[in-house]
């Protein structure tokens, strides 16, 4: 049976074409009725379709009956596909996808060839010792660069330019070859069928009836429903109550046997009870568990807080959810005085922080205040003594910091050649260092930069994207720790100090920052009775000021004629009362406020 088994997954850059691609594989095997079929198909959320990207990892169970020559009979097999995200932000999802499946097909854009995550997923795959199936598309593109991609990636993979599928995922064309290149190059899976059952956790989701849905490769035995299961990471013991495939949606089965891909319903309701990585094996059987996965740093820190104060423990119970389908996120409780409880999220970068909250406003109906994204640091106080500080109220007071380190990390930007000085313009605004550029063949330059991560996750994806068109890609790496010049960015409203707008940057540019800020305070923030000083602070030292002017009520208005003591009468009263107004009352900042200024 495991012979005529195939677990594979597409794995490419950002909008290369992965989806589309599975789309006519979905056709070719007639997995999905035609009356059915939609572009994207294997993108469930809305987001993805809107957004036009993969977000979540899919697995897909076909059918193929395949002759090796005309003549010959043909062979029935069962091809499991994980079609898999893009973008950097998600590549944890990607490791994950390459860790169940035994081949990858590599797929490549004709029109913008070797790209950032392209190498970036090449080398993961290649560590996991993955066959790859390389394969070129969209080669009949009006801009397509056939020839030019195939030298591409034929160097990057050292392989004959004739070893390369050349296909158009749109139009069909040589995608039939393509799966069955898969079937002859990507090795069946190597288990023990008589052992006892070993499954491992590559993905998860909740179901109110079925409990925690497991999505699992049965590596050794074999498992079906009513059984006793047992968690080898966390010891604990569940009752299966289904086991099924994925054609894409949820179908159960009688079975799941060595070298499938499929889920197992476990019953269990409370989230934290399952963990992506960790085996699954029949109760009281003495295995060792599988090497599962390495648990993703977060790069970036935001805070989440509910824009009502009641809904923080539907709040709690949504990222909960998220985190079993998305273990690189990460949560904990915290407060602030403006804004009430809410919790301190760390993300892989700022395209996967928009999408965890876009994901709680759909599919919990929440909405959220989100703060603005920063790196964690690392402060070396006056004993000595290592401090991690992940948000402004953790940065100790000037006066007993001795060092501050912020991590840098290695940064790859692949462009065209006719955009490298766009490009060179941009990066040279980094606070980084240029350490090689080197061509990938003829059109394409690969710069190799040293920089400050939180120079990364700001807009620099965007600013990229914008100054080339759309041509240029990147990719970056946690390389190294170094000493930094950093100042907690203080801001008053009204005389009061308000913690929630406090940030952490460069010495350098706390000025620039503030100004920048106080300069939207004043624009976001509603006129009052009495004028609001705004004011950024730095060591007790204000550096930069606005104010919001007082609404006046022309108190003269009434009179007519008369001696001008009484206007000055009426005005000196209006002013007196202001005075004691701004000194007795309380500025309301409303959750609007926070929201616009940590989204810009």
């Amino acid at each position: 049976m495991q012979d005529h088994i195939r677990n594979f997954c597409i794995i490419a850059h950002i909008d290369h074409g992965k989806s589309t691609l599975a789309d006519r594989f979905l056709d070719i095997t007639g997995t999905v009725e035609q009356r059915q079929m939609k572009e994207q198909y294997l993108d469930q959320m809305d987001l993805e379709r809107e957004k036009g990207i993969t977000i979540k990892m899919q697995p897909v169970r076909m059918i193929y009956n395949h002759a090796e020559t005309p003549n010959s009979k043909s062979q029935t097999y069962m091809l499991n596909l994980i079609d898999t995200p893009g973008h950097a932000d998600f590549s944890y999802e990607v490791s994950r996808s390459l860790a169940a499946v035994e081949g990858a097909i590599l797929l490549v854009d004709a029109t913008k060839g070797v790209q950032a995550q392209t190498l970036a997923h090449y080398t993961t795959a290649k560590a996991q010792n993955l066959v790859i199936v390389p394969a070129i598309n969209k080669i009949d593109a009006p801009l397509a660069q056939t020839e030019e991609v195939k030298a591409q990636v034929s160097e990057l993979m050292g392989i004959d330019p004739k070893e390369i599928v050349l296909i158009s995922a749109k139009e069909g064309t040589n995608v039939k070859e393509l799966l069955e290149r898969v079937i002859e190059k990507v090795p069946p899976p190597r288990g023990e069928e008589n052992a006892p059952l070993r499954a491992l956790i590559f993905d998860s989701k909740f179901d109110a009836f079925r409990g925690v849905l497991a999505y699992v490769r049965i590596v050794d035995g074999n498992v079906k429903g009513d059984e006793r299961a047992m968690f080898l990471g966390t010891q604990e013991a569940c009752s299966i109550k289904e086991v099924g495939i994925f054609l894409p949606g949820d179908s159960p089965v009688d079975r799941l046997s060595t070298g499938e891909i499929g889920y197992i319903a476990t019953g269990v309701k409370e989230a934290n009870r399952v963990r992506i990585g960790d085996t699954i094996s029949i109760k009281q059987s003495r295995v060792q568990p599988l090497a599962g996965y390495q648990i993703p740093k977060p790069m970036v820190f935001a805070s989440l807080y509910p824009m009502k104060g009641e809904e923080f423990d539907l709040l709690k119970d949504s990222l909960s959810r998220l985190h079993l389908n998305d273990p690189s996120l990460t949560y904990e409780i915290e407060t602030k005085e403006a804004l009430g409880r809410g919790f301190r999220c760390g993300f892989l970068g700022i395209l996967h922080s928009e999408i965890v909250t876009e994901r709680v406003r759909r599919e919990y109906g929440i909405e959220v205040i989100i703060s603005r994204p920063s790196v964690e640091f690392r402060v070396i106080d006056s004993k000595g003594k290592e401090v991690v500080v992940r948000t402004p109220s953790d940065f100790p007071n000037e006066s007993r910091i001795r060092e501050c380190v912020e991590p840098w990390a290695r940064l790859e930007v692949l462009c065209p050649t006719a955009f490298f000085s766009a490009v060179l313009k941009i990066l040279e605004q980094l606070e980084g260092k240029q350490l090689e550029t080197r061509h990938l063949g003829e059109q394409t330059l690969l710069l190799v930069y040293e920089v400050p991560l939180r120079e990364i996750v700001g807009d620099l994806y965007e600013r990229l994207k914008s100054g080339t068109q759309g041509w240029a890609s990147m990719d970056y790496e946690v390389a190294d720790w170094k000493k930094a010049d950093l100042v907690k960015l203080e801001f008053r409203i009204a005389g009061n100090m308000e913690e929630a707008f406090a940030s952490i940057v460069p010495r350098e540019h706390a000025q620039r920052e503030g100004k920048k800020i106080v300069e939207k305070l004043r624009d976001l923030l509603p006129p009052q009775q009495f004028d609001v000083p705004l004011q950024a602070m730095l060591g007790g030292k204000v550096i930069a000021r606005e104010t919001i002017r007082a609404r006046r009520k022309d108190v003269t208005a009434p009179l007519y004629g008369g001696d001008i003591t009484r206007k000055r009468k009426l005005l000196d009263r209006q002013k007196k009362g202001k005075k004691e107004l701004q000194g007795k009352a309380q500025l309301h900042i409303p959750p609007k406020v926070f929201f616009d200024v940590f989204r810009s």
